[in-house]
């Protein structure tokens, strides 16, 4: 039994490394030579890896059960993540952020690897894996090439404040200095607001919204006190600070979510208060678009409820 076990204790370990080591190069080439964040990397790669990983590891294997080979690949896919992070390539939160689809993506990449034992394959192995390691590139080379049109979204938050247009008016075009976040999602390194100046008055005029990681520069495009202020976004800090064992910078961090312009829309309302409606408009260039979205969306609507808030609370302190 020790003898059987330290066997299968050796097979994982190669199973590791013949898998890892072939998606830290891929990983390389999609982030630091192709610079794509797309299906390749996210969608394709931990298939092939929990594919891989199932295959090699069932290889002539009579003491493999379905539940050791499940278990396999996503020791796979932690290992591969683990050296992610030894390497310095990236940080923890973008690594849980990735986790739902990268460990989804294994997971059938497995079912398919154990489908093709079960189908007695086993004799194929070897050209399966290698076709599948060849698939990864070629598909990371292959969207490189491809240039798809920027899709422009936008978020919108409104509150409700207690005071007239006017009175939010001066603190939607600056505002003093907030308090330290409390939401979780900013204690993670993703970038907050914490105060906004402006240069100037109406059209022209340049307003800085600074936040934990830098400024976003914002001209004044639309200029109609007390009711509209529309910006462009000339200049743009790092979306967030990696946690991270080092003082990394991986490239998702400068041109990969680009927020294009915002407005704040002030409409009086009949009791007396005002309604505040911000919206950004950006562009998130990391693929799947449908996965990603969801936590850029998210983060946004955050950070214009912290903003919001705060006008809301100078606006009725005043």
């Amino acid at each position: 039994m020790a003898g059987r076990n330290s066997a299968g204790d050796k097979r994982k370990v190669v199973t590791l490394l013949l898998t890892c080591v072939p998606s830290w190069v891929f990983t390389y080439l999609s982030v630091n030579f192709f610079t794509a964040y797309t299906y390749g990397l996210f969608i394709w790669l931990p298939f092939v890896l929990g594919c891989a990983t199932t295959l090699i590891y069932g290889y002539k294997n009579p003491v493999a059960t379905k539940a050791g080979t499940r278990n396999t690949a996503y020791l796979a896919l932690l290992v591969f993540s683990l050296g992610l992070l030894v390497f310095a390539w990236e940080g923890v939160i973008c690594l849980i952020m990735a986790a739902p689809i990268g460990f989804f993506f294994t997971w059938i990449g497995y079912l398919i690897g154990y489908w093709l034992i079960r189908k007695k394959m086993g004799n194929n192995t070897t050209v399966i894996v290698l076709l599948l390691f060849a698939s990864v590139p070629s598909l990371m080379a292959f969207e490189h090439t491809v240039k798809d049109e920027e899709q422009l979204r936008s978020v919108t938050t409104s509150v409700e404040i207690n005071a007239t247009p006017g009175a939010v008016w001066k603190n939607v075009i600056s505002f003093p200095q907030l308090k330290e976040p409390n939401e979780l999602v900013f204690k993670t390194g993703i970038a907050y607001p914490i105060n906004a100046t402006i240069e100037g008055t109406g059209v022209g005029a340049v307003r800085h919204c600074n936040f934990s990681t830098g400024s976003f520069v914002e001209p004044i495009t639309v200029w109609d006190e007390p009711h509209l202020l529309q910006f462009s976004v000339a200049d743009q800090p790092a979306t967030m600070k990696e946690l991270s064992f080092y003082d990394i910078h991986p490239n998702h961090l400068h041109g990969y979510w680009v927020s294009k312009q915002g407005q704040f829309k002030l409409t009086p309302l009949r009791n007396g208060h005002t309604l505040l409606v911000g919206t950004t408009w950006y562009v998130n260039k990391i693929k799947p678009g449908a996965y990603w979205e969801v936590w850029s969306d998210y983060i946004v609507h955050k950070i214009h409820t912290r903003v919001l808030a705060h006008i809301k609370e100078q606006a009725e302190k005043q």
